[in-house]
């Protein structure tokens, strides 16, 4: 979903942010900027610098400085990906190569750092000081998240309240991140700023339980990655989690081995688990739960078009198909 679909005083705005990260992608060493341009030009939606100029747009903002700071959070994002990517061997993102599949797990991690280090170089030219509190505890927080991941892969016994932990930093941090950092350079008022910051927090919850829950209904047409990836890397996301617990006892043995297993032997007899089980329901109901907790954080916000845009983007987050 495109910006001037859903708001057309964002458009020129987005477009702004766009360029601005391409001219700040630029290096001395050329891979550098070849690896960057690569996943930044991979197709992804931009939601999270979108959620920073909606944020600040909605407080009342009239200044400039959401586009670098709208960057800086795409910035960090694109630099968990890279990393992300590497972690788990992917191949394919969003229907392209992954960085690492082109130029190797060393050039990737390498570059990813090099974002990190570029998002705070940015972050001191806004030079807000409660901004750069705000991001670089996230940061450390979304770093907790990947190695809490780390410790749950082929673990089985993962419980929901480890799995939701980890989504709460590994993804709904830098949700969470971005729409306060707009609220915070808007200078809002305390109680709109909270607002802002529960928007995103849930929102971002949200996204990572339906982004779970496609890996058992999408495939790489439509989600740029196959059906029963996080299963093959031995991930026990929510519907395993659900099914495994009101399955029967062979269902339980079955999930259980093929989470301990990874890979994709079981692929299809999990599948029919996972539908049977009524974990497909479940987890929707989830994630909407989430995303009603996040619509009502932002009764605390002044009515405008921004707001609506806001409230809009979290049907669209149920709804996606990636």
């Amino acid at each position: 979903m495109q910006p001037h679909q859903l708001n057309s005083a964002i458009e020129p705005q987005f477009d702004a942010v766009t360029d601005y990260i391409l001219n700040h992608l630029g290096s001395n060493v050329p891979l550098v900027e070849k690896i960057g341009h690569h996943i930044v030009a991979g197709g992804g939606k931009r939601l999270r610098p979108l959620l920073v100029l909606l944020s600040a747009n909605a407080c009342g903002y009239k200044g400039e400085q959401h586009i670098p700071l709208a960057a800086v959070i795409e910035f960090i994002h694109t630099a968990t990906l890279l990393h992300d990517d590497v972690v788990d061997n992917s191949e394919l993102r969003r229907g392209n190569a992954t960085a690492n599949a082109k130029w190797g797990n060393a050039p990737s991690v390498l570059v990813g750092d090099f974002l990190y280090s570029r998002s705070f170089q940015m972050m001191v030219d806004i030079g807000r000081m409660e901004i750069m509190q705000v991001i670089s505890n996230a940061t450390t927080v979304i770093a907790e998240g990947e190695v809490l991941q780390l410790l749950n892969q082929r673990n089985p016994d993962t419980s929901e309240d480890s799995y939701m932990q980890v989504i709460l930093g590994k993804t709904a941090m830098l949700f969470e991140a971005a729409t306060e950092v707009g609220a915070i350079l808007a200078d809002a008022p305390a109680e709109e700023r909270e607002a802002l910051r529960l928007y995103g927090r849930h929102l971002g919850i949200a996204f990572q339980i339906v982004d779970d829950l496609l890996d058992y209904l999408s495939d790489s047409d439509t989600m740029g990655k196959n059906v029963g990836d996080d299963l093959a890397e031995g991930k026990a996301t929510l519907p395993l989690i659900y099914a495994m617990r009101v399955g029967s006892e062979d269902d339980r043995k079955l999930i259980r081995r093929a989470i301990r297993e990874g890979g994709l032997d079981d692929l299809e007899p999990v599948l029919e688990i996972v539908q049977r089980t009524g974990a497909i329901d479940y987890t929707r109901h989830q994630a909407r739960a989430e995303l009603d907790k996040a619509v009502s954080a932002l009764d605390a916000l002044p009515a405008t078009s921004f707001r609506d845009t806001l409230i809009t983007l979290t049907e669209q987050a149920l709804d996606r198909t990636q």
